[in-house]
């Protein structure tokens, strides 16, 4: 309020609209309110305020006075704050504080008439990634908003933990797949969390961090909305696994913990470290049983087979791995199989534990029988379940949590919204079963849907509430292809069964491991990482692995 007395006051003492916009201009440089243009919604370039905007502050949102003029602006920018003439300015400032506490976003507006209708796709893992690839922009704009601006291959994740690859091999940036992101004067990636979701306005509400920790909100307007943001690791609500444990999901995670286990071998050596102590640091704990955990185990033994006996020669028989899992390992595959992987990790050295974790310390874990499990490493891996953003979603909901979905991946009840992935499940009344969070039910969904937008879009159907009447195609059905996974040193498994319980092919070994690198260089990763991966595998197979950086 006490601005804008001085804006009043500046404002009456000056003789024209020249010296007022030089007033008000002179405040805002006072207040730091720099700005800086980018690519973004402003008429082809984006306008980035370095002040944060928050939604409770008492100053009013200047942005659109002094050195731009209201006609800088897009149709279909940022909504900011009108620019007032001075009799509206003289008006405004007389009035109670509460007006200056009702900020307004900054918000990518709805499409108009004429324009392409805008499909908004929140998330970039394996079912977004699939929609943006296959997407016809000549039909849509499109706006993908992500925590993260690049697709994560998992399935090599663990290979990058101890060097057999590059964390550059199995990560793609999204602007690479869907290229109108970086292109298209009307499309936008946007480096956000969303924090929720009007579908009565068709806005989605978006929020982002900066250094300082200071948040910056803004809104975008859609046409179609499509959720694909994904899940949660699980951690069954288990004291202490979000301070002491690592994920793997994300490469950042990756990164972490190549260096914590570069970084205890390294200090394991240093003279005056105890026995018990240098067996805790070496000690690498892996919790669950699934194809995530069993190869991580596998990817370790192999750096310990390998490169520390070579290159950390004076603790190579400290180190140690152990995997803990409550029922059976890779309880998903076939019966042969897990006998198969049970006998390999084994003999690789891997202690197998059957036990259900009940509380981490930063040193050790207890388990339910009273036990206590010391570590220097510990990497959580127990499945995933729905995250908080899709908790706090006034939608329908699935078994487990999910969003709930028909059969043709729309939200029930909600209109031009439809949710993909590892965050979407089918509702009961669907008669369709709960489908794994796997990638390739993942991208599957994401094949049928774009395919059913842009059957849409050709048919005018791509505006909002615009599709009611085009004829959506055939519903969704998944088939399994079956499931992989490696146990380390060249071996794999391999099962072809549609089902738990139906027949199929199974394979273990060498053979299974070939298939297992080739089905997978072979999916979403581009050339360039293709390159970049068979590169990593003929340098780690002549030279070893390369951690020669933390």
């Amino acid at each position: 309020m006490a601005l804008a007395r001085i804006a009043r006051n500046g404002c009456r003492q000056s003789g024209g609209a020249t010296g007022r916009y030089a007033i008000i201009r002179d405040m805002i440089r006072e207040e730091s309110l720099s700005v800086s243009k980018s690519h973004s919604p402003f008429s082809g370039s984006f306008t980035a305020f370095q002040q944060p905007v928050k939604p409770h502050s008492n100053l009013p949102f200047f942005s659109s006075i002094g050195r731009f003029p209201a006609a800088s602006f897009g149709c279909r920018g940022l909504r900011m704050t009108p620019q007032y003439e001075y009799a509206h300015a003289q008006a405004a400032v007389e009035e109670s504080d509460s007006e200056y506490e009702n900020l307004k976003y900054p918000t990518l507006e709805a499409t108009k008439p004429g324009e392409k209708p805008r499909v908004v796709v929140i998330g970039s893992g394996w079912a977004a990634c699939r929609f943006l690839k296959g997407l016809n922009t000549k039909l849509y704009d499109v706006v993908c908003i992500s925590p993260r601006n690049h697709m994560v291959f998992t399935p090599l994740l663990a290979s990058t933990c101890v060097g057999t690859l590059e964390f550059r091999s199995v990560a793609e940036p999204v602007s690479q797949i869907q290229t109108a992101l970086a292109k298209d004067p009307n499309s936008y990636f946007f480096l956000a969390s969303c924090n929720g979701l009007d579908t009565d306005k068709r806005e989605v509400f978006c929020e982002t961090s900066a250094d300082g920790g200071e948040t910056y909100n803004f809104k975008v307007a859609y046409d179609k909305l499509v959720i694909a943001s994904g899940a949660e690791p699980l951690t069954f609500g288990i004291k202490g696994v979000h301070e002491h444990a690592f994920f793997l999901r994300e490469v950042s995670h990756a990164q972490e913990i190549r260096k914590r286990l570069l970084l205890n071998l390294m200090l394991s050596e240093n003279p005056g470290m105890s026995e018990e102590e240098k067996e805790r640091l070496l000690h690498c704990v892996v919790i669950g049983g699934g194809p995530t955990g069993v190869e991580f185990s596998g990817e370790l033994s192999d750096f310990i087979m390998r490169d520390v006996r070579q290159r950390y020669a004076h603790v190579k028989n400290y180190i140690k791995v152990t995997l803990i899992e409550a029922n059976e390992i890779l309880s998903s595959f076939d019966v042969g199989l897990r006998q198969y992987a049970t006998k390999h990790l084994t003999k690789c050295g891997v202690r197998l534990v059957r036990g259900v974790v009940k509380e981490v310390h930063p040193n050790k874990i207890v388990l339910s029988d009273g036990s206590d499990v010391p570590y220097g490493l510990l990497v959580w891996s127990t499945g995933v379940g729905p995250s908080k953003f899709v908790n706090s979603l006034s939608l329908p909901k699935a078994l487990g949590g999910r969003i709930g979905i028909d059969e043709w991946l729309r939200v029930s009840s909600v209109e031009d919204v439809f949710a993909i992935g590892d965050c979407a499940g089918f509702v009961e009344g669907v008669g369709r079963p709960v489908l794994p969070a796997l990638a390739q039910v993942a991208e599957r969904q994401g094949k049928y849907l774009v395919e059913l937008f842009n059957r849409v879009g050709k048919e005018g159907g791509g505006k909002a509430s615009f599709g009611k009447d085009v004829p959506l195609g055939d519903p969704f059905v998944y088939k399994h292809l079956g499931s992989m996974a490696s146990v380390g040193r060249y071996k794999a498994l391999v099962d072809l069964r549609q089902s738990k319980d139906a027949k199929g092919l199974s394979l273990a070994g060498f053979l299974s491991w070939f298939i297992w690198r080739s089905a997978y260089l072979t999916r979403v990763i581009s050339w360039r990482n293709r390159f970049y991966v068979a590169i990593n595998w003929a340098t780690t197979l002549v030279f070893g692995r390369d951690n020669s950086r933390i």
